[in-house]
């Protein structure tokens, strides 16, 4: 038998980069039409398995990779279920695009027969959807859309012919509303099946961004051994022209294809498109480029009239969470709204007519898991503990609120159909995933996960509970946050600390998860700092989310003058306390954690030693339209606004600084490093900067996350410890 580990063991960069603490957790999870079932990956991956809501035990196997006739397969990444559940979709070779696109190759399989067949033979495909009825699927190839008739011997025919890379987009969405409104397909059919919808892009009047490829390493493409090559793509930068959106309709027995009369703003977005129980209606969600006003359309795919059922205007912008959390169920709309300043839900029919507001207390609804017809149920996520914290509820047709999760931290929820039993998912931020099944009333029925072989393994390491703290700022807003200090920490002693954030809009830092944390995995890195003998920090500030729309919203044209004064209030009272050294505070992050590093290290108030921006914005103007323009406005409408960023104050910068950048960013461009670099030699500012070639705004792959989180510990030991 192997020794158990010592309380001795340290962390290494290798061991959290390589995965070697991630939690269980199950792999896509269906509920069935049954209400009694789900389906999921097996644990080896080459299973789709069956399992009972009310015991947990596996009830028989849908799918198996090994077992199969006509194609053969070696493995696969995904499956997606037909309505009826007589079919799947089985997804293989993979191959990533942007945050959420990507291509693949689909098989159809039947079930009842284990007969597998191509879904096509002419090259991969995006996004394929089924029809209600299980009998058709359609799927984007080359911003073309394809039709698959699976009564008709899988013939494929092709709906779309004006696709073209960089000009047109049929049926997904382009790079800005796929990464700003959170999808990836933009197509649906009618409820019977006789028709198909979608959203067309055309962004031949955008502007282009190209990206440098270089061979780089061993995995390299031996063509650009010389000379670069070139990934050019349509950017939409703040102000700049958008792609024209279009709804447009197909007859598949008349091949007729119709635009849909849809009343739009000029220069508007279309962010969804979204399937009804009605075959003369599908919904159309339009908004207006300040995004401040949301409409929720009625549309008849054969006519191509429109009727307005909802129209949403809220003071300075509509969430993008609004768009994720909408519900559209057989005779009703399910819309989330902060109108009342919380985010809180309101129940329309299919008119459009209001029937009740769901939840008026004074928090947060943070997801949507569904209203149940039958009964009037309206079941949810919410942040009513408080906002580090997130529960399950149900509110009945009378109003009467019920918790469902009964433990304090983060519980997420999968409902069967017809909410009979829930599968939950809880954690806190020093205990990994606890999957459990429960009933209707939230009584525990069985645990599938409880991770305790991790929490075995992490007991080896003596790592540090995660502490939480609040206090008020000079300006009179308290502030939430959490820190992990040395297991052998000595009140008595002076520590430096390192303080990490994301800042931006609705987001959060501060949860009860196992989630937190630069790694995630409870916070693994910032145990490992503490290791090092660092102080962790973190801290929401002005701006992050679940504590209503006013503290959101109040950043609202100036994104970074807030965020960054309560950084450096956070750095000011960490220096107030007896075991912090107040001249040696460091501060990260990443994205617009990056963004905010470097606007606190140049507030003017000089509290941070050092401080490292990874892919960090360094002017608005060179973000895209919907999520800049969301919070700021345009360049010409708002330009002082855009004169508050960290190029603007270059000259103020204060502390080391390291940059790192990924070279194929397709989303924060390497421009906004290069262009800050440029300020910071004309302000005659020391600082270091790390390129990662090929590497995309994650920065990983290979080797690639080990180097890059020794870059950012060795800079903070050599800048707070060692000098």
């Amino acid at each position: 038998m192997a020794s158990p580990l010592r309380a001795t063991e340290r962390l290494d960069l290798k061991s959290l980069t390589s995965g070697k603490f991630t939690a269980e957790t199950l792999s896509a999870v269906t509920p069935l039409s049954d209400g009694e079932s789900y389906a999921q990956i097996s644990k080896d991956g080459r299973e789709v398995q069956t399992f009972s809501f009310k015991t947990g035990k596996q009830l028989g196997v849908l799918f198996d990779v090994g077992n199969t006739i006509g194609e053969k397969i070696d493995d696969f990444d995904n499956y997606i279920l037909s309505p009826d559940a007589t079919k799947m979709l089985i997804q293989t070779r993979t191959e990533r695009i942007y945050r959420h696109s990507f291509k693949a190759v689909f098989y159809i399989y039947t079930i009842a027969t284990r007969k597998l067949e191509r879904l096509s033979d002419y090259g991969p495909q995006q996004t394929p959807v089924w029809s209600r009825d299980g009998h058709q699927v359609a799927f984007v190839r080359d911003n073309n859309i394809y039709l698959v008739k699976l009564l008709y011997g899988n013939a494929e025919s092709q709906v779309t012919k004006d696709g073209k890379f960089n000009e047109i987009i049929n049926g997904i969405p382009d790079w800005v509303n796929e990464e700003e409104f959170g999808f990836n397909s933009a197509m649906t059919f009618n409820a019977d099946g006789t028709m198909l919808c979608w959203i067309k892009y055309d962004e031949s009047a955008v502007k282009t961004y190209g990206l440098q490829l270089f061979m780089a390493g061993k995995d390299s493409n031996r063509d650009y051994e010389f000379y670069p090559g070139m990934y050019a793509y349509k950017y939409p930068k703040a102000g700049q022209d958008n792609a024209k959106v279009s709804a447009w309709s197909y007859d598949i027995q008349s091949h007729q294809t119709r635009r849909i009369d849809l009343p739009l703003a000029t220069d508007g977005y279309i962010p969804r498109i979204k399937a009804t129980a009605q075959a003369d209606k599908v919904i159309l969600l339009t908004m207006n480029r300040h995004q401040d006003e949301l409409n929720v359309y009625a549309a008849n795919p054969r006519s191509t009239v429109c009727q307005l059922l909802i129209r949403e205007s809220v003071p300075k912008y509509v969430k993008e969470e609004v768009l994720a959390n909408m519900k559209i169920t057989d005779s009703h709309i399910l819309l989330p709204s902060d109108r009342d300043g919380f985010m809180h839900l309101y129940l329309y029919d299919m008119t459009g007519k209001l029937q009740r507001q769901i939840v008026r207390d004074r928090y947060d609804v943070t997801r949507v898991y569904g209203f149940d017809e039958a009964s009037g149920n309206v079941y949810y996520q919410a942040a009513a503990l408080g906002p580090q914290d997130r529960q399950v509820y149900v509110c009945t047709k009378n109003g009467k609120i019920t918790r469902l999760s009964d433990k304090e931290g983060t519980n997420n929820a999968i409902f069967a159909a017809h909410y009979k039993y829930f599968l939950n998912i809880w954690s806190d931020r020093n205990t990994p995933y606890v999957y459990t099944l429960c009933n209707a009333d939230g009584k525990t029925l069985a645990t599938l996960i409880d991770n305790a072989n991790l929490r075995r393994q992490l007991a080896g390491y003596g790592l540090s509970k995660k502490e939480t703290f609040s206090f008020t700022t000079s300006e009179g807003v308290q502030l939430n946050g959490w820190m992990v200090k040395p297991a052998d920490f000595n009140p008595s002693k002076k520590y430096p600390v390192v303080m990490f954030q994301y800042s931006g809009p609705g987001s959060q830092q501060v949860l009860d998860s196992w989630s937190i944390g630069a790694m995630g995995q409870g916070g693994i890195y910032e145990e490992y700092l503490a290791q090092q003998g660092f102080i962790f920090v973190c801290v929401d500030g002005r701006g992050t989310g679940a504590r209503g729309a006013e503290f959101e919203k109040c950043t609202y044209l100036r994104l970074g003058d807030l965020e960054s004064k309560d950084q450096v209030e956070t750095a000011l009272w960490l220096g107030k306390q007896s075991y912090v050294n107040k001249d040696r505070i460091g501060i990260w992050g990443w994205s617009f954690g990056g963004f905010n590093t470097l606007m606190s290290m140049s507030e003017g108030r000089q509290v941070f030693r050092a401080g490292v921006a990874v892919a960090p914005p360094t002017s608005w103007k060179y973000y895209d339209t919907i999520y800049t323009e969301r919070y700021m406005r345009t360049p010409k409408e708002n330009p002082s606004g855009y004169d508050v960023n960290p190029i603007a104050r270059a000259n103020n910068l204060s502390g080391a600084l390291l940059i790192c950048q990924g070279l194929s960013d397709d989303n924060v461009h390497p421009q906004n490093a290069i262009e800050y670099a440029e300020a910071l030699v004309e302000a005659d500012k020391d600082f270091r900067e790390i390129f990662y070639a090929n590497k995309n705004h994650s920065i990983y792959g290979g080797n690639t996350r080990n180097h890059l989180f020794r870059q950012i510990t060795d800079f903070f030991e050599e800048e707070l410890m060692r000098k």
